[in-house]
């Protein structure tokens, strides 16, 4: 079955809002067996609409809509699809009840704008909304079904899961898809394709590399008639990726660099520490994402000046004669910041982040120390991009080289 989303609002087109809609649809179909091969965003426009619709409908088994639903002006989703299909809309009574009852509970009286969404088209059919006054639409027409859920994510995947999803269950294949992704760190995504470029040609299971910024994604997906079936026919291919990339994989599926870290800290009874001057507490709120962080993190301490540097404990011989940026320094604050807050191991980050500093150093150079009272290390990393991505970049450089640190200890 193939598949297409199309999410309605001019908000989107204008960057107001971002299409988690999409985003969470699209995790959705593939344990149905479903392909989605297009993701569509249209504006509040009924001629524009239309035009996606019929596109849609020549192209696609499955329509998946969300947004303009609503009871203004500019929702005209169920108008779009009334004349894309050349059927007229109805007010139908009972959900016109529904609504009244709705207003009524919450003591106040119904909009007459609000009547339009108790409207219909013959070929459809209401779906229920439990948290809000849209009812979706379920259309099944010359072999194609049409699906139109309200835009709020807190209206739309309740429906989904309540009444959507079982009801499409039903109408599948049988087969699902099955995916394992391995997040790896420390390699660039050409260097990664090259290296798995012979596992790239195969069309069952398939395999696709993307970058995220704790670093290259690798995906494996099989589609088979069960899970165990296809987790059969992803694991050569796992092994295979796991013999060529080794160390680089830090992760897979859901995992996050901060709770593998924290994982790992925590079975070896050990507690952390961090100083920070360019990520100005990035680290240590990535840190405290994990679930249990308290148990080993001390905590950490942000030195956005030379001054603070040198009072959380930093040699003040060594910012005269390295500066406050620059390997030196990162690894004199990573040793400040586990002897001031008496953690096993302490990180430190510095950077360069204006033009002229660290003694000429580029803008974005960062530097990151690690010290676990026995060894002292440093590391350099230069990273494009404006500097919320490199302050992302350097965090998850950080917990990476943190993460090799701990895979080798005793």
């Amino acid at each position: 079955m193939r598949a297409e989303i199309i999410s309605v609002g001019t908000e989107l087109l204008l960057g107001e809002i971002t299409d988690t809609n999409a985003r969470f649809l699209a995790s959705q179909l593939p344990g149905l067996g479903i392909d989605l091969y297009w993701i569509s965003q249209v504006g509040d426009n009924q001629v524009r609409l239309v035009e996606v619709l019929r596109r849609a409908w020549q192209r696609s088994d499955l329509i998946l809509i969300t947004g303009g639903l609503g009871p203004t002006e500019d929702d005209l989703t169920r108008e779009a699809i009334a004349e894309m299909l050349g059927e007229e809309l109805k007010l139908v009574p009972a959900l016109e009840r529904e609504l009244q009852e709705f207003f009524a509970r919450l003591g106040i009286d119904m909009p007459p704008t609000n009547l339009k969404q108790a409207t219909l088209i013959p070929s459809a059919d209401a779906i229920r909304n439990v948290s809000g006054t849209a009812p979706g639409w379920w259309v099944e027409k010359d072999k194609h079904i049409l699906i139109a859920m309200p835009g709020p994510p807190r209206e739309m995947q309740p429906m989904w899961h309540h009444h959507i999803l079982p009801r499409l269950r039903q109408s599948t294949t049988g087969e699902i898809i099955v995916s394992k992704t391995l997040k790896t760190f420390g390699l660039t995504e050409a260097k990664v394709g090259e290296m798995v470029s012979p596992l790239l040609a195969a069309s069952n299971p398939t395999l696709g590399i993307y970058a995220k910024v704790d670093g290259i994604y690798l995906r494996l997906a099989a589609k088979a008639r069960s899970q165990k079936q296809a987790e059969e026919m992803i694991a050569p291919g796992e092994a295979r990726l796991r013999s060529i990339l080794g160390e680089y994989i830090w992760g897979t599926d859901s995992d996050t660099l901060e709770a593998v870290v924290g994982h790992m800290l925590a079975e070896k009874g050990l507690s952390l520490a961090v100083m920070e001057g360019y990520t100005g507490g990035l680290l240590a709120a990535t840190i405290t994402d994990a679930p249990g962080a308290s148990t080993y993190f001390k905590g950490g301490l942000i030195a956005g000046s030379e001054e603070a540097q040198i009072a959380y404990g930093v040699d003040a011989g060594v910012i005269s004669d390295c500066g406050a940026s620059s390997r030196e320094a990162a690894q004199a604050m990573a040793g400040a910041a586990r002897l001031r807050l008496g953690a096993d191991i302490g990180v430190g980050i510095a950077g360069v982040d204006e033009p002229g500093g660290g003694e000429g150093r580029p803008v974005s150079t960062i530097y990151i120390g690690i010290d676990d009272g026995k060894n002292k290390r440093a590391t350099t990393a230069r990273y494009p991009g404006d500097r919320a991505w490199v302050k992302r970049r350097a965090v998850a450089t950080a917990l990476f080289k943190l993460r090799k640190i701990l895979a080798t200890a005793g």
